[in-house]
């Protein structure tokens, strides 16, 4: 399947739910063309022993090690609130 035709990238546009101009069907099917003929040229490669991944780099997993730490007091947590009321912060209200 090397070349679009007409009626398949309306029906695309159909599927997307996308509406395009006779000039738009024109210009997609000649990219989408393109692109499938180069996938086609892709299928050519041979990967017999290359090994599927996820990423093209080696990546490993960065985050920290999910452990219990010591955290802030009420106290320590509300220092710096302008306002405060039974071991809250208290804030304008908003509400009538």
């Amino acid at each position: 399947m090397a070349k679009m035709s007409k009626d398949q990238v309306k029906h695309v546009a159909e599927l997307a739910r996308l509406n395009v101009t006779d000039d738009e069907v024109a210009m997609f099917e000649e990219q989408l063309s393109d692109i499938i003929a180069y996938v086609e040229k892709l299928n050519e490669v041979d990967t017999t022993d290359v090994k599927p991944t996820t990423h093209v780099l080696e990546m490993t997993n960065v985050m920290r090690k999910d452990k219990t730490e010591k955290g802030l007091t009420q106290e320590e947590a509300l220092g710096n609130a302008p306002s405060k009321q039974d071991g809250q912060c208290k804030v304008p209200s908003i509400l009538e």
